[in-house]
């Protein structure tokens, strides 16, 4: 009996053990010099967003520490990726930057915010960010730059892109799907293939130039 109530409440302290380090937090940090081992903490940060995501409560916020390549990501639940003032990069060669997908019941629980990023396709990435599904999407003071198909690509949802360069994507800066709704201020849509493919819904400050089709005359 005492062998197995020793076995008992070992296997309790285990579970337990488990459960502490599975628990998400509200606030994940990454660094260039961190370690998805981490709990994503401020002095254990993760080294890349895709390794702090599945440590972040949804509605809570990854943020980055020091300048880094943070990988690509794909979002199927609520958050907020900021690298304000540093250089925050993904390099998303032959693959997809940032891929934002959340199954919509309650569109202010499928929010997403991006902010301070820059994502580079380096010629052969598919798309910078590619909204399949989500009930909104805020992008601000971001670079988005060559990836082989669009620079944002919107399937579903509504997004929002203010104070950001779009630039040198072979298809299109921003494609805009029946099922996306996007407005746009303080953006630039540069040496694209077409800056804007569909219709965009409110546009204030927007700048296209040098895109092969679709700049105003």
């Amino acid at each position: 009996m005492i062998k197995f109530k020793a076995m008992f409440y070992a296997s309790l302290l285990i579970a337990c053990t488990s459960l502490a380090v599975q628990a998400q937090a509200t606030r994940t940090w990454v660094s260039g010099v961190g370690d998805d081992v981490n709990p994503c903490s401020r002095t254990a940060p993760c080294k890349t967003f895709a390794g702090s995501i599945h440590k972040t409560a949804a509605g809570g916020e990854i943020s980055v520490l020091d300048p880094g390549g943070y990988g690509s990501v794909t979002i199927s639940k609520s958050i907020t990726i900021d690298g304000t003032g540093m250089l925050s990069s993904i390099l998303a060669s032959l693959t997809t930057g940032i891929t934002v997908n959340i199954e919509v019941k309650d569109p202010l629980k499928a929010a997403v915010r991006l902010r301070g990023l820059s994502l580079n396709g380096a010629g052969t990435g598919a798309n910078g960010i590619n909204v399949i599904s989500a009930g909104s999407v805020s992008i601000e003071d971001c670079v988005i730059d060559g990836f082989n198909t669009n620079g944002i690509n919107v399937g579903a949802g509504k997004v929002f892109v203010r104070n950001t360069t779009i630039r040198n994507n072979v298809t299109a800066g921003i494609a805009i799907k029946p099922g996306g709704q996007v407005g746009l201020a303080d953006v630039a849509l540069v040496f694209n293939g077409v800056g804007i493919s569909g219709t965009a819904k409110s546009l204030g400050n927007v700048y296209l130039f040098g895109n092969r089709t679709g700049d105003p005359a």
